[in-house]
């Protein structure tokens, strides 16, 4: 990302400023803009964005102008690395090649580049040339250096330190930006447009690329008409067509991602039904505009009587461990309808899920819940590339722990209602722990806002990003208390187009999940802006969905940060339903503040001054009830409210209430005010490198790096602007260091670097204690490994022998190749025991599809020993089963046992 040339970004600014200084006060006709900012306007009935206008025509019917600017300024400057077998082995992150194409007549050539030797092009850039559209770029690489090391050696090993043997060689790779090329090397050996070709056998390869392709999806849909019959539905309408079109628009785009078989799709371009997608939308308000799908679609996610984690790293579950984002559907679609029976049913899934959850992803000593970011699930788009999937299931993240705090207060609520007491009370204690543990290890009180994890090795550090879905759930469930809940929506950096969904953003990756907003994320943060008390905020946010949606003329699943462009992201899709249904939320969660409770619908509307008026929403139905609203004024205070004429004592419907009725309420207009940390887009520096010799660590100087921040078992010791520390070798130390700009921003902490006595670090081949496995992989230490299945090695018993007392950190090096590092469900898991009593699960994730040469390291359980001998088991037990259920399978070369206090 920072590698594209100052001008080009400055020059792209400029043509944004120009524009915006373009921009009028008012719509045309005169009328003034409900928020304005230097990107864009909102006005009753249009969007105004530089050159660009959305209007309404009429309560059906829109258009847009709208056209991405994204080829028109197109950087020159390509930034690429190549990749044997697709994997990211060519040179140390951060280091790429560089080639400025200039093309004169549409086509370029680099010259040839020789495998890992870094190329930089020091050709001048003019501050006016950009890539032309369908530039053709021929890159050429030599690979003789690793087919000569093949014939020689039989193998070829990078300067990453990677080992490719010969008959494991599958092609050469290239992977950068901008688009058709993508870093994303956890699918690029799956890609044969980024393979590159030696059609002549020369060792000289080639591929060409055609670079700022005009694509189709540049340029959005001009007009948006009603086609489908939405009248079934409650039906919208306010002193603002602009905000009643979009909410007609989104009926007919949620009614577009209806299947056939009555389930929904995720969105235009996403077929079948994902568990984090279908739930968020759910908890938006699909509860409530549809019942029966939400219910027939979340039934789709559950095997065995659990819930299914059918996306994540490492092959999901449990590194991925956010599926819990179902219970707290299926506990508003409960309080949406009644139905005793979806209770009954759903109660069971749930306890089923979370009592496995409780063995395999829950920390004792924090609290909290390990796994992946909630959505964030695109390992390098939120992580540090070193972070390995064993890593990312050992992290502990703001997110997903929001999630399982929710999941266990409504699964408490349902076992409440089935009088199950004894349940209600640990599904409460463990929500306790984990919004106790929030609060103590995530908390930043110099920031005012969440960090987005823990994470490290066997001592944990927090990540200060800020993490938007994550601070939206911890104001909207209760985690922050009042105090930190206005805090929080005051704090957290929100940019011009709205809240990024992680900030600051990472060094050298494209925009999707770094560098992108998601309307979804930005709806929770509408309510959760609401909840707080920020007028301030609520404003800025239903702007920042208004914008998109009337200028793309679709609810898109996301957009460019730094740009507010939907071109640009790594994937994108129309329609897509969390953004449909975070769109409607606006109306129903904001506006109309609808707070669906077990036995009663609360009404806590929030209308900002902006917005003020009169709005009416008809033909609502709450379980045997419908409900047609009126509502005028402003604020988020009740001056009077009345059913059928009569005075309500509290705004609140109960759910035993039928028939149809009128509920008017009047707002008292008061202003709430509130603060925004707005501020610019950013991006921190690179992670440093960080490698030990000579009793000291080392790495190189960082680009923008004023100091670097040195931490040593979780704790910080020093800050510096040497590029070197000396360590302790007198005990076990975990080592990691951050590189600091000038303005204080941190880069992620290097991978660790430990240090330990060798008396203090034991290992045991499993291979002497349980025969070992006949298969043909390469790369174990001692005279083999052992492989575990659900058929094979089901309970393995090692007997260890520990010096002193202390706490000790138990691993295992093993190999999965049963997947990708980034789909499917195949990471196997296994139960450790000391002397027959549980301290912890082991996770195996996938590490890529059939490498099972390519060794990595598990998580590692904690556990207290004595001096002298004891049994640890690696057993499969019951929560050990997978989301695939047949493959749970692992090669394992060793245990290690590491005194680390």
């Amino acid at each position: 990302m920072k590698r594209i040339s100052f001008k080009s970004k400055l020059l792209f600014s400029l043509f944004i400023l120009g524009a915006c200084q373009s921009q009028k006060p008012s719509d045309g006709t005169g009328a003034s803009a409900l928020w304005q900012s230097d990107a864009y306007s909102i006005y009753a009935d249009s969007v105004v964005q530089g050159d660009y206008v959305a209007r309404v025509l009429s309560p059906t019917q829109l258009t847009s102008d709208y056209k991405s600017p994204a080829n028109e300024f197109a950087s020159p400057q390509i930034t690429f690395k190549f990749a044997i077998n697709g994997r990211d082995n060519e040179m140390r992150p951060g280091k790429d090649h560089l080639f400025n194409c200039l093309a004169a007549d549409g086509s370029c050539t680099t010259p040839v580049i020789t495998f890992g030797q870094q190329f930089v092009d020091e050709k001048e850039v003019p501050n006016d040339q950009y890539l032309a559209p369908n530039t053709k770029m021929t890159v050429r690489l030599d690979m003789r250096p690793v087919l000569e090391s093949f014939e020689k050696q039989g193998y070829y090993t990078s300067s990453t330190g990677d080992k490719i043997y010969k008959e494991d060689f599958r092609g050469v790779y290239i992977a950068g930006q901008p688009a058709p090329l993508s870093w994303d090397f956890d699918n690029l050996g799956r890609k044969e447009e980024a393979k590159l070709q030696d059609p002549d056998g020369d060792g000289i390869y080639e591929i060409t690329l055609n670079l700022n392709a005009p694509e189709s999806s540049k340029a959005t849909a001009t007009r948006w008409q009603l086609e489908k019959d939405i009248s079934a539905f409650p039906q919208y309408t306010s002193d603002y067509p602009l905000i009643d079109a979009l909410y007609n628009m989104s009926l007919e785009e949620m009614e577009k991602d209806i299947e056939a078989d009555s389930t929904f799709r995720t969105g235009k371009e996403w077929a079948g039904v994902w568990t984090r997608d279908i739930s968020y939308s759910i908890i938006l308000g699909m509860a409530q505009l549809q019942p029966k799908v939400s219910m027939y679609s979340l039934m789709r996610k559950v095997k065995d009587g659990r819930i299914v984690q059918d996306t994540g790293t490492g092959g999901a579950y449990p590194v991925s461990t956010d599926r819990m984002t179902w219970a707290v559907a299926a506990w508003e679609v409960y309080k949406a309808t009644g139905d005793k029976k979806w209770l009954q049913d759903t109660y069971q899934i749930i306890k089923n899920s979370l009592q496995d959850d409780y063995k395999n992803a829950y920390n004792p000593e924090t609290g909290m819940v390990r796994g992946e970011s909630s959505f964030l699930d695109w390992r390098e788009q939120t992580y540090p590339r070193w972070m390995q999937p064993a890593d990312i299931y050992e992290s502990e993240n703001l997110g997903t722990n929001a999630v399982h705090y929710q999941a266990n207060m409504a699964a408490a609520q349902m076992a409440e209602l089935l009088n199950d007491r004894e349940a209600a009370a640990t599904f409460r204690k463990k929500a306790g722990s984990i919004k106790e543990g929030m609060n103590k290890h995530l908390w930043q009180q110099e920031k005012g806002y969440y960090g987005q994890y823990l994470y490290g090795r066997n001592y944990k550090i927090l990540s200060p990003r800020a993490e938007a879905l994550g601070e939206a759930l911890s104001v909207i469930y209760g985690v922050a208390d009042e105090e930190r809940k206005k805090s929080v929506v005051a704090n957290t950096p929100v940019t011009d187009y709205g809240i990024p969904s992680i900030y600051p953003q990472i060094p050298g990756i494209p925009p999707y999940h770094n560098n992108g907003i998601w309307p979804f994320v930005q709806a929770f943060w509408s309510v959760a802006s609401a909840k707080a008390g920020n007028e301030k905020a609520v404003t800025e946010s239903m702007s920042a969905i208004y914008r998109p949606a009337a200028l793309f003329l679709t609810n898109k699943e996301n957009f460019v940060a730094s740009t507010g462009d939907y071109a640009g992201t790594q994937i994108n899709s129309d329609r897509q339903l969390w953004s449909v249904a975070g769109n409607i939320a606006l109306i129903y969660k904001v506006m109309f503040g609808m707070d669906l409770q077990a036995d009663k619908l609360v009404l806590k509307p929030f209308v900002p001054k902006a917005y003020k008026g009169d709005r009416k929403l008809r033909n609502f139905k709450y379980r045997n009830a419908t409900l047609n609203f009126e509502m005028s004024g402003f604020g988020n205070k009740i001056k009077s409210i009345t059913m059928d004429g009569k005075p309500l004592q509290e705004p609140e419907i109960p759910a035993s209430l039928t028939g149809t009725h009128i509920i008017k309420i009047e707002l008292a207009n008061n202003e709430v005010g509130g603060e925004i940390n707005h501020t610019s887009d950013y991006t921190s520096p690179e992670t440093p490198k960080v490698a030990l010799s000579n009793g000291k660590l080392n790495w190189a100087a960082v680009k923008d790096a004023t100091s670097f921040r040195i931490w040593k078992n979780g704790q910080e010791v020093q800050q510096t602007a040497n590029t070197s520390f000396p360590v302790d070798a007198n005990g076990y130390a975990e080592y990691m260091v951050m590189a600091i700009d000038k303005n204080g921003v941190s880069s992620f902490a290097s991978e660790p670097v430990v240090v330990v006595p060798e008396k203090y670090k034991l290992v045991y081949e499993l291979e002497k204690s349980v025969t070992k496995a006949d298969l043909p992989y390469r790369e174990f230490s001692g005279s083999g490994f052992v492989e575990l299945s659900k058929q094979k090695n089901r309970g393995i018993d090692l007997k260890i022998t520990v010096p002193e007392d202390g706490v000790y950190a138990i691993d295992f090096r093993y190999a999965n190749g049963s997947g990708p590092i980034n789909t499917e469900n195949k990471a196997a898991m296994r139960t450790l025991k000391k002397g027959g009593k549980f301290i912890g699960t082991i996770v195996f994730p996938q590490r890529g599809i059939d490498e099972w040469s390519n060794w990595g390291f598990t998580n590692s359980v904690e556990v207290p020993l004595q001096k002298g001998t004891h049994t640890i088991s690696l057993s499969f037990e019951p929560n050990n089963e997978n989301m695939h259920g047949e493959i749970n399978q692992a090669m394992v070369d060793y245990m290690r046992v590491v005194k680390i206090k």
